[in-house]
């Protein structure tokens, strides 16, 4: 599960600090082998995966050693630091995709161009995706891990309470091209549903979604922060503004473990759901939820979620860390981890390959999860990404939109302490 959503991240394992040579001395297991420091935040997947075991049976002189730490507030300063002192970096070191615009912007000599790694091809990547871990000038200092296409999470057997289709194609027919249109569905909902069950789960997690899928966000092309100005993130905010005001939110904060346990309990019925999601809900919903979800395409394609793998100048072991960065990246290993771990691919070669074309989920009623995702991929709207923007949305979400879930503010009132919040956090 990758995501700026979660916030959940790991630290790199700590290289040597000695840096009194030019090139640092390669970093040995002691057996002759080459050991590869891998450093990551929350959950990548690759090693219960099996993909740094392939990749040693492939590669038997290799050894590779992975550290981590749960959350990327705690990952991220530390990376931050470890590369002001060029020191305590891993051969390789993820990069969260709410850091990556920072990172390419600040930090882009500290990393490899990984444009000229050994197995590091454009094609097979995204092209937004690749650019994002890409400098002005071209350097790519990120390779694409996965990606996180919007799709709507809904209970079937809610629906069908309610007077609902549970088809997912018409489903989807409910609210296709149009946040509003979700909105709509979820009133009729709400109207027919039983007590105690709401349309959705969060405001905060709606607005994840409808910001998503917007052509612009929180930065211009120039670099300026238009998160006051821009008509997008206003009409994102109304969206999921209207859903608190509207009672149509189960009023909780995601991650919590009151939102834990309503998903357990079944007392929402649709909740935005990229791939990585699909794992949270069949863990959070257990066996009482099992075929009683569903997933439809959303509204509008839009992503929330995604890493980079960069390597680091000064790794000990830098070029066999890009062609391992290469192939943890290249399509097969991103198909695989899709069937194992559920992270969607960012390589479009990867969508039709087996595991990712024939891919269904059974706990949500067969769905086939592959191809819904991969149809989302290619609707995913380019985004300018800025330094700041997991700030920016934080405090929309947590200052402005739960203080309307609390009955503490009305929608103006919450946004305009939204932006005073943003203002404060940027010094503006």
């Amino acid at each position: 599960m990758a995501t700026a959503a979660l916030g959940a991240g790991l630290l790199a394992g700590c290289a040597s600090d000695d840096d009194s040579g030019d090139e640092p001395a390669k970093k040995t297991d002691g057996k002759g082998k080459t050991t590869i420091s891998i450093g990551l935040f929350g959950a990548f997947g690759y090693q219960e995966a099996g993909l740094y075991d392939d990749y040693m049976k492939l590669h038997p002189e290799i050894t590779i050693k992975q550290t981590t730490i749960e959350r990327n507030e705690n990952y991220y300063p530390q990376l931050l630091t470890h590369l002001a002192s060029n020191s305590g970096l891993s051969d390789i070191q993820g990069i969260e995709i709410a850091n990556i615009a920072e990172v390419t912007a600040t930090q882009a000599d500290k990393f490899m161009d990984l444009s000229k790694a050994e197995g590091a091809k454009k094609e097979n990547f995204l092209p937004w995706k690749w650019d994002q871990g890409s400098t002005k000038d071209g350097k790519v200092i990120g390779l694409g891990t996965d990606i996180g296409p919007m799709a709507i999470c809904y209970r079937k057997d809610l629906f069908e309470a309610a007077g609902l289709p549970t088809d997912r194609a018409e489903v989807a027919k409910l609210w296709a091209g149009d946040w509003q249109k979700y909105l709509d569905a979820g009133k009729t909902f709400q109207g027919k549903a039983k007590k105690g069950v709401t349309w959705v789960d969060s405001a905060g997690g709606l607005y994840n979604a409808a910001i998503s899928s917007a052509a612009t966000r929180y930065y211009d092309d120039a670099g300026e922060a238009i998160y006051k100005t821009n008509p997008d993130v206003k009409a994102a905010y109304d969206v999921a503004a209207s859903a608190a005001a509207d009672g149509l939110t189960a009023k909780l904060e995601q991650f919590s473990k009151p939102w834990d346990q309503a998903m357990n309990k079944g007392t929402f019925a649709t909740i935005s759901c990229p791939p990585w999601m699909q794992g949270y809900i069949k863990d959070k919903a257990g066996d009482a939820g099992n075929g009683k979800w569903d997933v439809a395409a959303a509204p509008k394609a839009g992503n929330w979620g995604g890493s980079y793998l960069g390597v680091p100048e000064a790794g000990k072991n830098k070029e066999e860390a890009a062609k391992l960065a290469a192939w943890l990246t290249a399509p097969e290993q991103q198909a695989k981890l899709f069937a194992e771990r559920g992270s969607f691919p960012s390589s479009p070669p990867a969508y039709d390959l087996p595991d990712v074309a024939n891919a269904t989920n059974d706990f949500f009623a067969g769905a086939p999860i592959g191809t819904i995702y991969a149809e989302a991929a290619k609707g995913i709207p380019v985004q300018v990404l800025g330094p700041k923007d997991q700030i920016i949305q934080q405090n929309i979400g947590q200052v402005g939109l739960l203080q309307i879930e609390q009955g503490k503010k009305n929608p103006d009132d919450a946004w305009d302490a939204a932006m005073k919040a943003v203002d404060n956090a940027l010094d503006q």
